[in-house]
């Protein structure tokens, strides 16, 4: 792939998109025949989620769908990441599908494609339907097979529609904070069941492309991975283990099986205290190696960490909601630091150069493999001011729009260095529910007020539309309606 000119323009082709989540933005919990998902269940445990909100009625994008299509269509993008709620179209994860669920996305795809937006789907962004959870979820194998019937059904149903299915999304989330730390959905705190449910989710993953391409021959198949960029906190040796440790459990854990197909052997040395890993069958990792066009790479900060020295109770910084359990199983000696700023609104560090580092090492060591930064971020707090002189509303979000200007140049810079990366996709599109954090944390480049729904267009959607339709870097000065 051709590298950036000096003028920040982008080679023809590259993608430009946005992204969502079912559960984070449809609202319609309990209407159109959908069932419970595992964070429906969830919300509704005391203290669970901040605010006590839910995801019932989040951003009403099962009523506004056609609204959102047209902001999409008016900023501009080539392609729009969204996600499939496997409950609204499968209520219980196996059986009969829901026809009404099933309309809702065949609708929602045909006025993308009328509009030249590319349609990238995304089959689990962590919906699962809480039959399967009571069945064991993923830690047991049973869901990775029912998963693959429902990436069938979908190919099945919607496969003239879809550029691009994504099988998972960040499964490190799924895994770790949904069955160790329990801070997600479904809020169990088991580290071996963790273990597996790592275990299942790659075999989910590759169960799932064999189905899919079974149903559409040659059908484009995706994955995407939170990859960690981790930092020693010093030169030691001591330091650099952590690192190493951490870094299996992140990355080598899902890089090994999907890419290579084996496990990082210090990885399954490092857990043997937890999990002998028999759930690892014979012929599996061939299952889980399944060639991807894409390999997805969600990106938002860095992480720095350091071998516990035994004084004290050991630092957990690291970057999610804090409980007394850690998410990095049997790793309970490395301490996760709270990065140099600038920060975030989550408290998540500013790196944009993380990006770039990341990208690089995924070609250096993957050289074949296209890649896509799938999300990238920032939640800032919000001010809506009142345009006078333009007769409209406006959020000044200065921070956001630097934040994305500086994350763009360093996949250009990742680009210019060799990387094949061919599209971004900026999280997100809209505000809407943050999982744990509930409402009190805004991604979008569309402000959502919640109680009446209404989006107003923030600076960073300027400055994003002028970015999607140029395929040039714009100044900050930029940001904002044509005058």
């Amino acid at each position: 792939m051709s590298s950036i000119s000096a003028t920040g323009q982008f080679p023809e082709g590259f993608l430009w998109g946005t992204a969502t989540a079912a559960y984070q933005i449809e609202g319609a919990a309990h209407e159109g025949g959908r069932g419970p998902s595992i964070w429906d269940t969830l919300c509704q445990v005391p203290g669970a989620v901040q605010g006590g909100d839910t995801g019932d009625v989040a951003c009403d994008h099962y009523h506004r769908w056609a609204e959102d299509v047209d902001h999409l269509d008016r900023l501009g993008v080539g392609a729009y990441r969204l996600s499939i709620s496997w409950p609204r179209v499968q209520p219980g994860g196996r059986g009969a599908l829901n026809p009404e669920g099933v309309e809702f996305y065949r609708n929602l795809l045909d006025a993308l494609r009328e509009r030249g937006i590319t349609p990238y789907v995304t089959l689990y962004h962590w919906d699962l339907p809480q039959e399967l959870e009571d069945a064991g979820g993923w830690a047991s194998r049973e869901t990775a097979h029912a998963f693959a019937d429902y990436a069938r059904a979908m190919a099945h149903e919607l496969g003239d529609r879809v550029a691009l299915w994504t099988t998972l999304n960040e499964p490190w989330c799924s895994a770790y904070l949904g069955y160790a730390s329990g801070v997600h959905a479904p809020g169990r705190t088991e580290p071996a069941a963790a273990l597996a449910a790592v275990h299942h989710l790659n075999l989910a993953h590759g169960l799932a492309v064999r189905a899919i391409r079974e149903e559409i021959p040659g059908a484009a198949c995706s994955i995407t991975l939170n990859l960690h960029v981790f930092r020693a906190d010093s030169d030691s040796v001591a330091d650099a283990d952590a690192v190493r440790q951490v870094d299996g459990l992140a990355n080598g854990v899902f890089l090994g099986p999907l890419l290579e197909g084996s496990y990082p052997s210090d990885v399954l040395a490092d857990t043997a205290s937890v999990s002998d890993w028999s759930f690892v069958q014979d012929g599996d990792l061939e299952i889980t190696r399944a060639p991807l066009d894409v390999l997805g790479v969600n990106y938002y900060s860095s992480t720095r960490v350091r071998r516990f020295d035994g004084q004290g109770e050991p630092v957990r910084a690291d970057g999610h909601k804090t409980t007394a359990v850690s998410p990095w199983v049997a790793a309970d000696d490395v301490e996760f630091l709270r990065q140099p700023g600038p920060h975030t609104a989550m408290g998540w560090n500013v790196e944009p150069g993380g990006l770039t580092e990341l990208l690089c090492s995924l070609h250096d060591r993957y050289p074949d493999q296209p890649l896509a930064v799938t999300e990238n971020g920032a939640s800032f707090t919000d001010e809506v001011v009142h345009d006078v002189a333009l007769g409209i509303d406006r959020v000044h979000d200065v921070a956001r729009v630097a934040y994305l200007r500086d994350h763009v140049a360093a996949v250009a810079a990742a680009i210019d260095a060799g990387a094949d990366v061919r599209g971004y996709f900026a999280w997100s599109l809209m505000d809407n529910f943050e999982w744990a954090y509930g409402y009190s944390k805004r991604f979008g480049i569309l402000r959502v007020d919640y109680p009446t729904g209404e989006r107003t267009w923030k600076d960073s959607a300027y400055w994003y539309s002028r970015l999607a339709r140029t395929g040039r870097i714009p100044a900050v000065f930029e940001a904002g309606p044509p005058a």
